[in-house]
């Protein structure tokens, strides 16, 4: 007789070996985060309250890795009630030896890539239960088959999948022939196709081919995994059609079973909202949400400027000095947000920010020719810089000038966009002619707006007061979580936050 318990005892510590036998960054590449066992069988357990009383499994996971989640299976179900198990699993160095592990069970563990398989044709070799931890490999990391893969994914789901979709999207959707009518499928998967725009291919999938069921989102502080910070949530659907007032179950925090929030959302609500993750501690949006005045009517949202090489572009007035430079080919530029400790930065009578650690941002539009007749010091700097490859970064190489910075005007605000609590974001009032870098977004008033500033001379003072006014959960909703709790606004996210309080004021 098989004992399961034993089998996990040295299934994690195989697991253990075989991931200190490979580099982190290895592993962050090819995607593979292991399931710790405590959760897959959560997820298992869950899972049996979703999947019909009695009647035979036949299950399958993608992708195995050792087999925690077949472990997790066969810790809530009986063996007799399990009649199939299959596994896919492309890396020999787990695979191997999981298949030895498991060599005594009905396991049927294929050492191949799944993404290549064929699924059966008749129904009854399909399977009823599918559980998976896709390897999360990022869409520049999907080499030389995306677009069979695209092919692939529509020919399978009916799904048109962004080229830059995570190789898990391309999971779920190539699993959709292998699963039976009315069979149960559960994934656990990076919570950003919630909110990004590459998402919205799998939440249509979600709401039209199969039935949503239920949504478990963690929160982003409990991080699933100890090496990949990574917010997580777990789906589970039904395949088949949805119907039209059929509601889905959103779940927060707390743990599966015990969830610190919970609600119900109309598939025709979800069909409309693009953020998600504002379910289920945020309602349904019942005011039409086009009427309600936002940032974008106000502010042309723009990220800051990217150098390529902050340490070599960006010097304090010490190291412009050191090495000789001439000021006049440099701009002021902001620190980062977490070296600025004000929400106004006043200017001296030259336009440089007020600041105990003033920076300078090297942007010359020279020629290469003309600098080296007339500015022979910034001559012998950039030399440096071609000595330890900074024209051949990515952004340098694909500038006309490499050493010339994207055009952008200062403004008298800027937001930062990424930090962590009930308030991650914050507001700065600019005085001065600094620009800033991509660690911030930069709001320039619109046409209408900058006419009002330039006449009243104390709206500029209203205006930062009315945006830091802005709750910090408005600001949230717009935009996306990670693994620790760290929030992130791009610029279109920032541009439709709610401007109630702009709109008072004018």
């Amino acid at each position: 007789m098989v004992k399961f318990s034993e089998i996990e005892r040295q299934r994690q510590v195989i697991q253990a070996k075989l991931d200190g036998l490979k580099a982190k960054e290895e592993r962050n590449f090819t995607g593979q985060f292991s399931t710790p066992i405590v959760l897959a069988k959560a997820i298992i357990q869950h899972t049996t309250k979703i999947m019909p009383q009695g009647g035979k499994i036949r299950f399958l996971d993608p992708a195995f890795g050792t087999g925690a989640f077949f472990s997790a299976l066969n810790s809530a179900f009986s063996a007799t009630r399990i009649e199939a198990a299959t596994g896919y699993e492309i890396d020999p160095h787990y695979g191997i030896p999981a298949k030895k592990l498991w060599s005594e069970t009905i396991l049927d563990l294929q050492l191949t890539d799944f993404t290549k398989a064929i699924p059966p044709i008749d129904d009854k070799n399909k399977f009823n239960l599918i559980i998976c931890n896709p390897p999360y490999v990022r869409h520049h990391h999907i080499n030389g088959q995306k677009e069979q893969l695209q092919a692939k994914a529509f020919s399978a789901a009916n799904i048109k999948l962004s080229g830059l979709s995570g190789l898990y999207c391309y999971f779920m959707a190539l699993s959709h022939p292998w699963l039976k009518s009315n069979g149960i499928s559960g994934w656990l998967v990076p919570s950003e196709f919630m909110d990004v725009n590459y998402g919205q291919s799998v939440k249509h999938y979600l709401l039209n081919e199969v039935t949503l069921l239920q949504i478990h989102r963690f929160d982003p502080k409990d991080v699933q995994f100890d090496d990949a910070l990574v917010s997580s949530a777990i789906l589970w659907f039904k395949n088949k059609k949805p119907k039209v007032n059929h509601r889905v179950k959103f779940t927060y925090g707390g743990t599966i079973d015990q969830p610190a929030h919970e609600k119900e959302i109309r598939v025709k609500v979800l069909a409309d909202e693009k953020k998600w993750t504002r379910f289920p501690v945020s309602g349904e949006r019942f005011i039409n949400s086009n009427s309600i005045p936002k940032l974008k009517d106000f502010f042309t949202v723009k990220r800051g400027i990217a150098t390529g090489d902050n340490g070599f572009f960006i010097m304090s007035p010490e190291e412009i000095q050191r090495q000789n430079l001439l000021r006049e080919q440099f701009r002021p530029i902001l620190p980062s947000p977490r070296y600025l400790d004000v929400t106004e930065v006043n200017a001296d009578e030259k336009g440089n920010p007020i600041l105990k650690n003033q920076l300078f941002v090297l942007d010359c539009k020279l020629p290469i020719d003309e600098v080296k007749r007339d500015y022979p010091y910034l001559y012998i700097y950039l030399q440096k810089g071609v000595a330890r490859g900074v024209p051949d970064r990515y952004l340098c190489k694909n500038r006309k000038i490499w050493y010339a910075q994207e055009t952008r005007l200062e403004s008298s605000f800027y937001c930062t966009y990424i930090g962590r609590g009930r308030k991650p974001f914050r507001f700065i009032l600019n005085h001065s002619k600094a620009i800033v870098s991509n660690s911030y977004l930069i709001l320039y008033p619109k046409p209408f707006l900058e006419k009002d500033i330039v006449t009243n001379a104390i709206l500029k003072v209203r205006i930062i007061e009315a945006l830091n006014q802005i709750p910090g959960k408005a600001m949230v909703d717009e935009g996306r979580v990670y693994g620790g709790g760290m929030h992130k606004l791009e610029p279109k996210e920032l541009g439709n936050v709610p401007a109630i309080e702009i709109a008072n004021l004018l």
